[in-house]
């Protein structure tokens, strides 16, 4: 479910007509930028169609067959679609229902398809989100294009997009009436009549909601319109691949693999770190469900809409491609920066999505927000990825054997987003930076002697310091590879004015096999530098046996703090290294409230106002500097009184790497626990939220009276 702030309350329509705000055809997750859009369309279309009018009942196409309690295999729609992920783009997140939504947009996107090599690239289909049609059907029942929008109908659109060798999708709900508040037509009850007019129009795909469905079983409503894209498959040999968009409220991986080519496994995704981090988690255990023909759907790409650094939009595309996820753009292509065009265009990453065996990745280990995930390829090798959930540098790790990779002695590996070739002697392991991904495709293949050996470059803990005084940190080079890494030297860069000094050896003459380069160096900020994050960058430089010069680097941040106070802190009123969160910013002495910053309510948890503390809303995690100078952390948690009867979370307070204290999963009803942790020699203390296993709907948490006590 989406993650609604509690007291913008709805009328809830049959069944989960929460439902009207879940869907990027239905309502995209809320984001400031978005106010406007979806969620105020949604809460009217939630509490307007509750009922189907006369002229509804009178149109509703009669020839819809009884629809059985399961779908059965024989009545699968035809082999051979989606064999792969379907890749393309959707215009909800770009448009929303704006007036730029129309003819001369869609061509234009179709262009940018050809013109910027993302046809080459795999990506097929340009679909159409709701707004398209009219919001009453012809005396005939028919849909009808909006003729401002559309004027020259959707077939003349499709046969564009035919015509630059692309498919053009189309969107409706298996309800009374799509999910936008001007009520345009849903296709519940006329589904024979939609489908043969999709297909008559040339639509390729389809996208099919879940709202105003007037309580009717989930199973029914989309095997009804499976049925129906079959029968006008066969009448006009069109054949349109099935996309089921019901957020999966029904469990819909465990029987649509008989009745849609994809299915929607979450709520909306929306623009922002928590959102989409939250998804990734619910999609990544439903692995087994996944293959040719049959995908599992975390929601379309928010690459390149801004709400997210380019790391993580890196990240987003990377496991969305490890999970073999439909690849849909959701940004606004014809405004597109080239970081974004370099994203959606990578190749190498594509591959492993649209790789024929059609497995999705597995996860392999995930301790402490480090997180190993592979995905077995057609070719036998694996695509590894090895991703940093936490807000500093973290070095991931994992080996051949446990990938899946046989014996060997030693195997080769690419880096999918450096594009480089290494060796390695079985351990696969980088330092990835915060909310990163280092996407990797392992081999056995016995082309490893050619490539020089690879390597991992880290920091040992984070680099902090304090304005005119100096740091000291341990930079780190191991080789992983099989054969030497040969005239190894290591620089630390650092802003302009800042003094860095080598203390301990910076070059090796040669590194075998696991053997390291440690190196201590003194870093100064000039006095009078302003706390905050800086730019800095380790680099090493090495040569292969062979004479071939490689090199690792890895971009860092320095942090530029004050020390902690003596005493006890509240943590509302000092300032953090970090905060990301799973719904608008994170709040000082409020409850979390809307997406703006600064609109949240007075902390409330159990009928108790609390005057201090962080209002938040899972997936969240807000971060302090202790400088090993603290000693505990206190808090009153739990779930804010503003979301009314929903909202589950679980709170955790890490020291550095380890985790101090945790809740089990809290609710509504409960009131506040108190939370306590040990965060002796800590640089770093962590408060994190997280959704308690069920999606980020109305998960407003509140660390009541949080307080650092150094």
């Amino acid at each position: 479910m989406r993650h609604l702030p509690a007291r913008t309350t709805r009328t809830r329509v049959v069944g989960s007509l929460t439902a009207a705000l879940l869907c990027a055809a239905g309502l995209a997750t809320p984001t400031a930028a978005a106010a406007t859009t979806r969620d105020t369309a949604a809460r009217a279309a939630d509490t307007t169609a509750v009922e189907t009018t006369a002229a509804e009942t009178t149109a509703i196409d009669t020839r819809t067959p009884s629809m059985p309690n399961s779908a059965t295999p024989s009545a699968k729609l035809p082999d051979g679609l989606a064999l792969t992920p379907p890749m393309g783009f959707n215009n909800w997140n770009s448009t929303h229902c704006r007036a730029e939504f129309d003819e001369a947009m869609v061509k234009g996107i179709a262009d940018i398809f050809v013109e910027r090599g993302l046809k080459d690239a795999g990506y097929q289909y340009v679909n159409l989100d709701d707004c398209w049609a009219l919001p009453q059907r012809d005396a005939n029942g028919k849909l009808v294009p909006d003729p401002v929008r559309f004027p020259n109908g959707i077939k003349a659109v499709a046969d564009y997009v035919h015509s630059k060798g692309l498919k053009l999708g189309i969107y409706t709900s298996a309800g009374t009436k799509t999910c936008n508040s001007a009520g345009f037509p849903g296709a519940l009850g006329h589904e024979r009549s939609d489908a043969q007019q999709f297909a008559d129009w040339g639509v390729d795909y389809l996208k099919y909601d879940n709202c105003n469905n007037q309580g009717v079983d989930a199973k029914q409503r989309y095997i009804a319109m499976r049925d129906a894209l079959k029968a006008a498959s066969e009448s006009t040999g069109r054949p349109i691949v099935y996309s089921i968009c019901e957020w999966g409220e029904n469990k819909p991986w465990e029987w649509a693999a008989d009745v849609g080519h994809l299915w929607r496994t979450t709520g909306d995704i929306s623009d922002n770190w928590g959102s989409m981090l939250s998804i990734m988690k619910r999609n990544l255990p439903l692995a087994k469900y996944a293959g040719p023909g049959h995908w599992n759907d975390p929601d379309m790409l928010e690459v390149g809409n801004g709400g997210m650094t380019d790391t993580e939009y890196r990240t987003h595309f990377s496991m969305w491609s490890i999970m073999a996820a439909p690849l849909l753009i959701g940004s606004d292509l014809r405004k597109a920066s080239p970081e974004t065009f370099e994203i959606l265009g990578n190749k190498e990453v594509i591959a492993v999505d649209q790789d024929p065996l059609g497995k999705q990745g597995e996860v392999v280990s995930s301790q402490g927000g480090r997180w190993v995930v592979a995905k077995e390829m057609k070719d036998g090798s694996r695509a590894v990825a090895l991703f940093n959930e936490t807000n500093s540098p973290q070095s991931v790790a994992t080996t051949a054997k446990a990938v899946g990779l046989p014996g060997a002695d030693a195997y080769t590996l690419r880096d999918l987003w450096q594009h480089k070739t290494y060796n390695t002697a079985g351990r696969i392991a980088a330092t990835v930076p915060a909310h990163g991904t280092v996407l990797l495709r392992v081999s056995a293949d016995g082309k490893w002697v050619h490539h020089p050996p690879a390597t991992e470059l880290g920091l040992k803990g984070g680099l902090f310091v304090e304005a005119g005084k100096s740091a000291d940190v341990t930079s780190e080079v191991t080789n992983l590879g099989r054969t030497p890494a040969q005239r190894v030297a290591v620089t630390l860069g650092a802003p302009s004015g800042w003094t860095v000094k080598a203390t301990s050896p910076s070059t090796a003459r040669s590194l075998r096999t696991g053997k390291s380069l440690a190196t201590s160096w003194t870093v100064t900020a000039p006095t009078g530098t302003k706390p905050g994050s800086y730019d800095v960058r380790l680099k090493a430089t090495y040569r292969s046996p062979q004479g071939v010069r490689a090199e690792t680097v890895l971009p860092l941040t320095a942090q530029v703090v004050v020390a902690p106070p003596a005493g006890d802190s509240l943590l509302g009123d000092l300032p953090w290294l970090s905060a990301t969160n799973g719904w608008g910013p994170v709040e000082r002495n409020t409850s979390n409230g809307e997406s703006g910053l600064g609109d949240g309510r007075p902390i409330t948890i159990g009928g108790k106002v609390y005057a201090k503390g962080l209002g938040v809303h899972a997936e969240s995690t807000v971060e302090y500097y202790a400088g090993a100078a603290c000693e505990k952390v206190t808090a009153q948690v739990g779930v804010d009184d503003e979301t009314i009867a929903k909202g589950t979370v679980a709170f955790e307070i890490w020291a550095d790497g380890r985790k101090a204290a945790s809740t089990g999963v809290l609710t509504n009803a409960m009131p506040a626990q108190a939370l306590s942790a040990d965060v002796t020699g800590a640089q770093v203390v962590r408060l994190v939220v997280t959704d308690g296993g069920d999606g980020i709907d109305s998960d407003h948490g509140d660390w009541a009276e949080a307080t650092l006590s150094c």
